[in-house]
């Protein structure tokens, strides 16, 4: 009987091993099909069949977005706005989720709700509202124009909250009873305990700035002030769409986030399910 039931597990240990590769090979070949058609001439790249590696390797495609574009400036703008978010973002939502949970404050429950409540409303909807607003102050074409709206990450604050709800009540108190401040029992108290939690989302927040595209698509119309994502899509020219250009650049544009995913990984993993578990 045992020598079934391991035989058993090995079969199915077997038949799950293939499913996960057959996965990641669906998963990686779109990408891989946008690399190697990034380095084909134009011609092959509109052939009406499939080659699975280029006849001639070229790397003009390249060449010509990192000498004939503006990605330099772009990728600029796009490290200035996504810092600034994940920055504020996370200071924000820290001491949010801490007020919520560690402070007594009229409608606290309620502010709590409309958090949770939140979720219920995609950012698409509010996109006319956002661009009324940021129009109104006069920050299109602006750094600040593309970094306020995208400060507000509901999922991060309840992260927060969750954290600073499981922290056992005798720190709090033994800080209390010292006297110290809040501001104090934040800083020497909280906050060391949760740096992973921190650099996780930190890292998360950066990777969601630096893909956005539709609200830097609709708040920036100037060249110079586009972030690499709606910068990509300026690499063609009056005399139609080239798509061995678009994909280098799109490769040039994720080649940084590919970077630092594969350097945090674990973080980025231990982020996600985070969010996974908030949202379950």
């Amino acid at each position: 009987m045992k020598v079934q039931t391991l035989r058993r597990l090995n079969r199915a240990g077997l038949v799950i091993t293939l499913l996960t590769v057959l996965a990641a090979v669906i998963w990686a070949f779109p990408l891989y099909w946008g690399v190697v058609s990034s380095l084909k001439p134009e011609d092959e790249v509109v052939r009406p069949y499939i080659e699975l590696w280029p006849d001639t390797l070229t790397f003009s495609h390249y060449i010509f977005a990192l000498t004939e574009t503006e990605i330099g400036r772009w990728y600029l703008n796009s490290i200035v706005t996504a810092v600034a978010v994940t920055v504020l973002t996370v200071s924000s939502s820290l001491l949010c989720g801490y007020a919520i949970s560690q402070l007594d404050f009229p409608f606290r429950k309620v502010l709590w709700w409309l958090i949770l409540a939140s979720f219920m409303v995609p950012m698409q909807t509010l996109i006319v509202n956002h661009f009324e607003l940021v129009a109104n102050l006069g920050l299109i074409n602006s750094w600040a124009g593309i970094v306020l709206p995208q400060l507000i990450h509901p999922v991060i604050i309840i992260v927060y909250k969750q954290f600073f709800d499981g922290v056992p009540k005798d720190f709090r108190e033994a800080a209390v009873m010292d006297n110290a401040s809040e501001w104090r029992i934040l800083t020497r108290v909280y906050i060391p305990m949760n740096w992973g939690v921190t650099t996780a989302l930190a890292i998360v927040c950066f990777i969601w700035s630096w893909n956005s595209f539709l609200w830097p698509f609709l708040a920036v119309t100037r060249t110079d002030m586009m972030t690499i994502t709606v910068g990509i899509t300026q690499v063609n020219d009056a005399f139609g769409v080239y798509y061995a250009r678009e994909l280098s650049a799109a490769v040039l544009a994720g080649l940084p986030v590919a970077i630092a995913y594969l350097i945090f990984q674990r973080r980025v993993t231990e982020a996600i399910t985070l969010s996974a578990g908030i949202k379950g």
